[in-house]
């Protein structure tokens, strides 16, 4: 048997009418209706305000509808429409973050995977505390500034696509950092960032074995930050500040990249210590998570974050990537959420995926 999610009374909405994936037309939407729709599932777009129009440009992933709202506060009115049209919510970076981890948590809608993961990710130090308890490898996290003796970087909490973050060589650069926000002071590891695209199903019973269910890797990619970038970070920052620029790692787009196979059996070692530990901790991840890193250049793997939802740089792989072409071809994590869900339906299992 797979992790059963504590959905409740929602379920009703959606257990005698066929699936409808709704999503908030932001971040990795065009992705999921684009899946929905190779599926055979129904679509709805939710926006703020008049739906942009470049969603005309691209037929397969327009969604099927509309929904607006004229301010994300106001999505709660939705609720109702969206459960009578039997409507799945798939969680991605901005919809949770412009709505916030809490509201989104008690949203009277089906959500696909466990939205009490939430709670673990918006908070970095719960976070950190999933990760460890896992044995998984981080960068060290600094409570007294008075320890730091080399270079660091400042988070803040949630998903926020790196706006706010800050590089300190050392502990007299970080003096000028003027925090907007709870945040974390973290180790700054030198080395190659790889964000890992995973897919955990309870529903399976075959390939990479976890718990009751399988692990898939569905791609893998790099980010292009706004105005500072990789070895060089450290001088960069000081040189941008002389020229009156203000370094961000706002990201802005995605590079796709792959793995030395030698190295996967770590990235799956990393991946499956961390679904493990999820199941014990607040009943597992379902669907697709990220596992961001760096690797050193002894072959390291050091975690500094995990995405427990679909990211923006699965928005490579719309047709396939490296990785799930050897699975399947042109299997994009989007398409993969809506295979779960047909599945989940079809075998009377939807308490096991939707939350």
């Amino acid at each position: 048997m797979g992790v059963s999610l504590s959905a409740g009374p929602r379920l009703a909405s959606v257990v005698d009418k066929a699936p409808t994936v709704a999503t908030l037309c932001s971040h990795s939407s065009l992705q999921i209706f684009h899946g929905a729709r190779a599926e055979g599932l129904p679509t709805i777009g939710i926006t703020v305000g008049k739906p942009a129009r470049f969603y005309d440009a691209f037929p397969l992933a327009r969604p099927d509808r509309f929904l607006s709202v004229r301010s994300i506060k106001e999505f709660e009115r939705l609720t109702g429409e969206l459960r009578e049209t039997g409507a799945i919510l798939v969680p991605h970076g901005s919809f949770v973050e412009y709505l916030g981890a809490e509201e989104f948590g008690r949203l009277d809608v089906p959500v696909f995977g466990n939205r009490a993961v939430l709670a673990w990710e918006s908070d970095r130090r719960k976070e950190r505390d999933w990760l460890e308890s896992a044995g998984v490898s981080m960068p060290r996290l600094f409570e007294d500034p008075e320890e730091i003796h080399g270079p660091v970087i400042v988070k803040y909490y949630g998903a926020k696509g790196g706006k706010g973050f800050y590089l300190a060589k050392n502990r007299a650069a970080l003096e000028s950092f003027r925090p907007t926000g709870p945040y974390v002071i973290q180790e700054y590891v030198l080395g190659t960032r790889y964000y890992m695209h995973f897919f955990y199903s309870p529903l399976s019973d075959r390939g990479y074995r976890v718990g009751h269910g399988s692990l898939e890797l569905l791609g893998m990619d790099r980010r292009d930050e706004a105005n500072i970038d990789e070895l060089y970070k450290l001088g960069a920052q000081e040189e941008l500040l002389k020229a009156g620029i203000r370094p961000t790692f706002v990201v802005t787009g995605n590079v796709p990249v792959v793995l030395r196979e030698s190295l996967l059996e770590k990235a799956f070692d990393t991946a499956a210590r961390i679904v493990e530990r999820s199941i014990e901790l607040f009943g597992g991840m379902v669907g697709p998570f990220c596992v961001e890193g760096i690797m050193t250049e002894e072959l390291e793997f050091k975690v500094f974050e995990i995405s427990t939802r679909i990211v923006a740089g699965t928005n490579l792989f719309i047709s396939g990537s490296p990785y799930s072409d050897l699975m399947a071809p042109g299997l994009s994590t989007g398409r993969r959420i809506a295979q779960e869900i047909r599945r989940a339906r079809a075998e009377g299992r939807l308490n096991e995926v939707l939350s």
